[in-house]
């Protein structure tokens, strides 16, 4: 479990919204309240956060990125080559991350350990408030008439509410 960040992803209706929060920790210290921990990559078509190591979720990016080039932004490609240059390269196999993307078809998670996983319903999370913002985020989807932006910060502030390595800094990309 990564600790200092949550990120969510929530595909509902005609939107697919990806939210971060801003807090740094190191240790027991909050270093930063405000960090953005999500991006668009490949010509706004997709959104990208992380939960770890930020040093290494910049290089995960830069190497996602690059994979999203190569495969022209099929991100089901560039997914499984990162996957798989991650697990197996000496040094990207040090990095401590995982990866959230998603574009207007698919939301996918990425792992160091080789995994590509889609989750089977619209919700996906990570990090250290993961699973509350998980469990939020299902139930509002569920049970309420918000849209995703809406729903992807709720989930977060439930989220910060809970988990100390949380905050409610939140930042929100949305395709439409």
């Amino acid at each position: 479990m990564f600790k200092g960040t949550t990120i969510c992803c929530v595909r509902h209706g005609s939107q697919v919204a990806l939210a971060g929060d801003g807090q740094v920790s190191l240790g027991n210290t909050v270093m930063k309240h405000s960090a953005r921990k999500i991006r668009r990559l490949y010509q706004d078509q997709i959104l990208a956060g992380f939960a770890g190591s930020t040093a290494d979720a910049f290089t995960l990016f830069e190497k996602f990125e690059a994979k999203l080039q190569e495969f022209n932004g099929n991100l089901s490609r560039a997914a499984v080559a990162l996957a798989k240059d991650w697990r197996t390269d000496k040094v990207l196999r040090r990095l401590e991350a995982l990866l959230i993307v998603a574009n207007k078809d698919v939301s996918l998670v990425i792992s160091g350990a080789g995994d590509v996983i889609e989750p089977d319903d619209s919700v996906a999370a990570i990090g250290s408030g993961g699973s509350f913002a998980l469990a939020a985020a299902r139930a509002l989807v569920t049970h309420s008439d918000l849209d995703a932006e809406n729903i992807v910060d709720q989930a977060l502030r439930i989220a910060s509410d809970i988990c100390i390595y949380t905050n409610d800094k939140i930042s929100i990309e949305v395709l439409k």
